[in-house]
C-alpha cells in the first residue's frame, strides 16, 4: 500500500470514527449580543409567522392570512431599519433568510394543505417543493448574495415573497372562482417553485417593493372580507 493511500485512508477513518471529538474554540460567538435592533424586527417577524401557523393548524385560513401580511410588513421594516441606522452585516442577512422559512415558506406550504389541496398526496408533493425550492434559493442567496446589472441589484431567481403570493392567489381563486380545482392550483404551485433557483433577475427597486405591498394590501382586504362574510 502506497504512503499516499495509506494517509487517505486514515483521514476517512479519522472523520468517521465515533471516538472522536471536537475541539471547542474560545472564540464562539454570543449571539444574543450580536443581535441589532433590525434583528429584532427580525424574530417579531418570525413570531408573527408562528403565529399564522398555528392559525392555518386550527382552521382560521383567512385570519392566518391576515397575520401573515403582519409579518411581511415587519419583514420589509428590519431591512429599512438595518439600512437605516447602518448596521447591516452577514449575520443579519442570514438570521433574515432563515426566518424568511417561517414567515413565507412553511405558512405557504400550511395554506396549501389545509385550505387548498384536493389529496394528501397533493400535499406531500407541494408542499416539498415549496420548501425544497425556497430553501436552497435562501442558501443560494446567503452563498451569493445579490447581482449588480449596471449599478441596479437584483435577486437571483424569484423570491420566496413571490412563491408564497403564488400560493396566495390560488386559495382566493380556489374559494372565489367556482371551477377553479385544488389539482390546477397545485400545478401552478409546483411549476412556480423552480422559478426560485433560476437565473430569473429580481430587481430590487422601490417600485418592486411598492407593488409587493400593494398586492399584499389587496389580498389582506380579500381575507378580511371573506372572514367577515362579505365575499
Amino acid at each position: 500500500m502506497t504512503g499516499g493511500l495509506r494517509e487517505a485512508i486514515r483521514g476517512v477513518y479519522d472523520r468517521v470514527d465515533p471516538s472522536r471529538r471536537f475541539v471547542q474554540s474560545t472564540d464562539r460567538t454570543n449571539v444574543l449580543a450580536r443581535l441589532t435592533g433590525a434583528d429584532y424586527v427580525s424574530l417579531g417577524a418570525l413570531l408573527v409567522g408562528w403565529g399564522c401557523s398555528l392559525l392555518l393548524l386550527r382552521g382560521e385560513v383567512n385570519l392566518a392570512l391576515l397575520v401573515m401580511f403582519g409579518g411581511f410588513l415587519l419583514d420589509k421594516a428590519d431591512g429599512w431599519w438595518a439600512r437605516r441606522s447602518g448596521v447591516s452585516s452577514p449575520f443579519g442577512r442570514r438570521l433574515d433568510s432563515f426566518i424568511d422559512v417561517f414567515v413565507y415558506l412553511v405558512p405557504g406550504a400550511l395554506l396549501y394543505h389545509y385550505a387548498v389541496s384536493p389529496h394528501p398526496v397533493a400535499s406531500l408533493v407541494v408542499g416539498f417543493l415549496v420548501l425544497a425550492f425556497g430553501g436552497l434559493r435562501l442558501i443560494r442567496h446567503n452563498s451569493e448574495g445579490f447581482g449588480d446589472d449596471g449599478g441596479d441589484s437584483f435577486y437571483h431567481g424569484t423570491t420566496v415573497v413571490h412563491t408564497n403570493l403564488v400560493v396566495v392567489a390560488n386559495y382566493f381563486l380556489v374559494v372565489l372562482v367556482a371551477k377553479y380545482s385544488g389539482l390546477v392550483a397545485g400545478v401552478t404551485i409546483a411549476a412556480a417553485c423552480p422559478l426560485m433557483v433560476s437565473d430569473y433577475k429580481a430587481y430590487k427597486t422601490d417600485a418592486s417593493h411598492l407593488l409587493a405591498g400593494v398586492v399584499a394590501l389587496v389580498a389582506a382586504g380579500l381575507a378580511l372580507a371573506l372572514e367577515l362574510g362579505y365575499l
